[in-house]
């Protein structure tokens, strides 16, 4: 019936190129034979089991029958209807095919307990029919299918909070679907920096922040906005991120326009902002590239919220900061010269310094009472 040859040939290719351990493959044509089996030759009731030997091809099958007593089952002849039990009482009807009453089970083996499943041998049949090869084949794929979702699950599973890569298979309703090789990445468009534009075919990086199953397959979301591709991205370029020497406190993005990353270092011998920018700009300047153009302020992180806000909301010159404590709100005095650059163009300076923070900024002129809310005050 099988080509050994040809069983040993797929089972090592599925192990090696798709991960799915050998076991599982012999265990759904073991799967699919009891189920050909059953529906070839079985009889009601019946639970057939099958067990093939990859190295000889020879195939045994077996009836499996329950130990039971009448705590489990009721016996009640064929054809008349189970009398009305009690809520209680979760008895089944005895069927020679399914059970075995534990006095004729222990005849055949002592010491046999109740549940415990006896396997007794079945005819070998050969000619299972069209219609049986069909549902073999159909099971045998059914569970390849669900032991490489498994297989693809363990792995990507591993790999989430990474950055992944791939190829653009096709766009739809604004999603970029990926061809990630074993699974599908998409990309959905919340996700995308709005400046970039991609075509089928394309190598596209992105952090994996998910990882979903589904019955169509397993899933895998990306982001190419989110504040951790930022970081995952100089963790690549800079050693001393990945060797946790240099350490990433706070991110702030705008994808696609303008972020603001702030860094300490472990060692006082490393100056964290010169590990991420490189010698001549260069780490920074590919990641900048990777981002489509996107302008990036790195900064020096400290525990005193004067210090970081200042260095948050640079490049601006800060006249002076008050602190609220309870509301956590910061009062930043500026000169009018300085006043547009610390706002930033929309906004987008104290919007980012405050998501960086995590304070509440209100930029007001020196010896000013109050400056118009609207433009001035910016929030998380």
């Amino acid at each position: 019936m099988f080509d050994l040859k040809v069983i040993h040939s797929v089972l090592g290719q599925l192990e090696e190129e798709r991960g799915i351990p050998r076991e599982k493959i012999i265990e759904a044509i073991e799967m699919a034979l009891a189920t050909a089996y059953k529906k070839e030759y079985g009889k009601r009731g019946q639970i057939v089991r099958a067990t093939f030997d990859v190295n000889t091809g020879a195939t045994e099958f077996f009836q499996v029958k329950i130990v039971v007593d009448d705590t489990k089952v009721i016996d009640i002849p064929e054809g008349e209807e189970i009398p009305e039990l009690s809520a209680d009482d979760e008895r089944v009807r005895f069927n020679p095919e399914h059970h075995i009453w534990i006095d004729d089970a222990r005849k055949i083996k002592k010491g046999v307990a109740l549940d415990e499943e006896m396997l007794f041998p079945l005819e070998p049949k050969d000619d299972f029919g069209r219609i049986a090869a069909q549902t073999a084949k159909q099971v045998i794929i059914q569970k390849i299918r669900e032991a490489e979702k498994v297989s693809v699950m363990n792995e990507y599973g591993k790999r989430e909070g990474d950055i992944v890569s791939g190829t653009v298979q096709r766009i739809e309703r604004g999603t970029i679907f990926i061809d990630m090789g074993r699974a599908v990445g998409l990309l959905p468009f919340e996700e995308q920096i709005r400046s970039e534009h991609y075509k089928q075919g394309e190598r596209i990086r992105g952090y994996l922040f998910r990882v979903e199953e589904s019955p169509r397959g397993v899933f895998l979301k990306l982001s190419r906005s989110h504040p951790k591709f930022l970081e995952k991205l100089f963790e690549i370029e800079a050693p001393e991120i990945a060797n946790k020497t240099v350490e990433v406190k706070a991110v702030a993005r705008e994808a696609g326009s303008r972020s603001k990353i702030a860094v300490i270092s472990n060692d006082s011998h490393i100056d964290p902002i010169g590990s991420l920018v490189g010698q001549r700009g260069v780490r920074v300047s590919t990641v900048t590239s990777e981002l489509g153009g996107e302008k990036i302020d790195i900064i020096e992180w400290s525990a005193d919220a004067k210090k970081f806000i200042t260095e948050a909301l640079s490049p601006a010159k800060i006249a002076n900061i008050t602190l609220d404590e309870v509301s956590k709100v910061a009062t930043v005095e500026v000169s009018e010269s300085e006043q547009s650059l610390a706002i930033g163009k929309g906004g987008q300076n104290v919007r980012l310094a405050a998501k960086l923070t995590g304070w509440k900024i209100d930029i007001r002129p020196i010896g000013g009472n109050s400056v118009k809310e609207e433009k001035l005050k910016l929030e998380v």
